[in-house]
């Protein structure tokens, strides 16, 4: 599996953290930007990138994307096909939304959450596996239908 990560100016520091992070725990990271600190940089294309390559590949990869509330990066990432952001705050945030909704891009609040807690919420999630049963996938596949009578509007 490759992880994608990417992160505007606010979350820069934190995004060479977690990327070291990932390396040591053997993951193949793809880091799509920004590749130096730039404030006037935008959270929308960091997020973009990494969401596209997450929906072409949804099943072989994840996505982590980082500003600094967060909320820009998650609302942007869940504009893409079978792209599940979530905004978690804490482990077991990140472990609920993978339990149960099978989410398949993490976004992080580098103004709300520091290092530490940061790396409990990404290895959390990425080690925690779907669930799967009927009530679960049964709501996975009306957030589908939706996404496709959105299209069609």
């Amino acid at each position: 599996m490759i992880i994608y990560i990417g992160a505007d100016h606010r979350g820069f520091q934190l995004k060479g953290a977690l990327k070291d992070y990932l390396k040591g725990l053997g993951y193949q990271i793809s880091d799509l930007g920004d590749s130096r600190y730039d404030e006037n940089d935008d959270y929308t294309d960091f997020a973009s990138a990494v969401a596209e390559r997450v929906s072409a590949d949804w099943n072989n990869s994840r996505g982590v994307l980082i500003c600094g509330s967060g909320v820009g990066v998650d609302v942007t990432a869940n504009k893409y096909d079978r792209v599940r952001s979530v905004l978690a705050f804490s482990p077991d945030q990140a472990n609920a939304s993978r339990s149960d909704d099978d989410t398949n891009v993490l976004s992080l609040p580098a103004d709300f959450v520091d290092l530490e807690t940061s790396k409990k919420i990404l290895s959390t999630w990425l080690q925690t596996p779907f669930r799967g049963g009927e009530r679960y996938q049964r709501r996975l596949d009306k957030i589908k239908s939706l996404e496709q009578k959105i299209k069609n509007l």
